[in-house]
């Protein structure tokens, strides 16, 4: 992982896309920090696509998709994506599952909640499961205290032996039924709303994330970024990003779109 300063002003000015995680990415100590948010609005303003790839449930990426500045928005680890059309003031809606097949899910999913909380003591059900459609999100350090390694790996061993995908976090485990990923319906999202194949440009494409989790979208994007946080899973990742930010969270994701923006700028003035 090279410093983010590393990156070519050239790569970094030819970056029509930025995807980018929420939580301990775009947040700092469970907050969103307002130097992250106007970044956002700044990225928008210069004619760079926004989308958050995130963990989170629906009803807040409902809101997310109205409210920011993004284009849209990929939610509970690759369940839907939203993206509302303001001209047309409807907000499009599509999910990897048919509602039906969620439906039976989610009561697969209510005895998978009953055994990890059994079997791991101090694991709960996360405070935003009401808002979720897709998968269950079992917290193991935002509102309980931070629980060991091992139980964190307990937890998704318990998703995977009752037949389910799990990802981890940095505060959540999230565990569903079905084959799908961030990754793939970020793909889903870019040719349906951006018109954009993420295979063919990949290489004009940032994402920045900070977890396991985002590992999928960090082995696909030879440009992804790590805020600095990211470190703290150094070998715990299937892949790691190719640069990482000085700062954490949602300043080192400020650290990123400040590269985009300077590198656009350079160039604008170049000509």
């Amino acid at each position: 992982m090279r410093p983010v300063a590393d990156m070519p002003l050239e790569t970094a000015a030819n970056i029509t896309i930025l995807f980018a995680d929420i939580d301990d990415t775009l947040t700092h100590e469970g907050r969103l920090p307002g130097c992250a948010y106007q970044a956002l609005e700044d990225l928008m303003k210069a004619g760079i696509a926004v989308a958050p790839i995130t963990g989170r449930p629906a009803g807040w990426c409902d809101m997310i998709a109205r409210m920011w500045p993004v284009t849209g928005v990929v939610g509970e680890n690759g369940a839907f994506y939203f993206s509302y059309d303001e001209a047309a003031r409807k907000m499009r809606r599509s999910f990897a599952i048919p509602a039906e097949t969620r439906a039976k899910d989610r009561e697969r999913l209510v005895s998978v909640r009953e055994r990890i909380l059994r079997e791991v003591p101090g694991a709960a059900v996360s405070a935003d499961q009401l808002y979720r459609a897709a998968d269950l999100a079992i917290d193991f350090c935002e509102d309980v205290p931070a629980l060991p390694r091992a139980d964190i790996d307990r937890i998704k061993q318990i998703f995977e032996e009752e037949g389910g995908v799990a990802k981890v976090s940095s505060i959540h485990v999230n565990g569903w039924f079905g084959e799908y990923d961030k990754l793939t319906m970020s793909k889903r999202f870019a040719r349906e709303i951006l018109d954009v194949d993420l295979d063919a440009e990949k290489d004009t494409i940032v994402f920045v994330g900070d977890s396991p989790n985002d590992a999928p979208m960090f082995g696909f994007f030879p440009n992804a970024c790590g805020v600095a946080n990211v470190l703290h899973f150094r070998g715990q990742m299937e892949a790691e990003p190719a640069y990482v930010t000085q700062k954490e969270g949602g300043f080192g994701f400020v650290e990123v779109a400040e590269r985009l923006l300077a590198a656009r700028r350079a160039r604008a003035g170049a000509t």
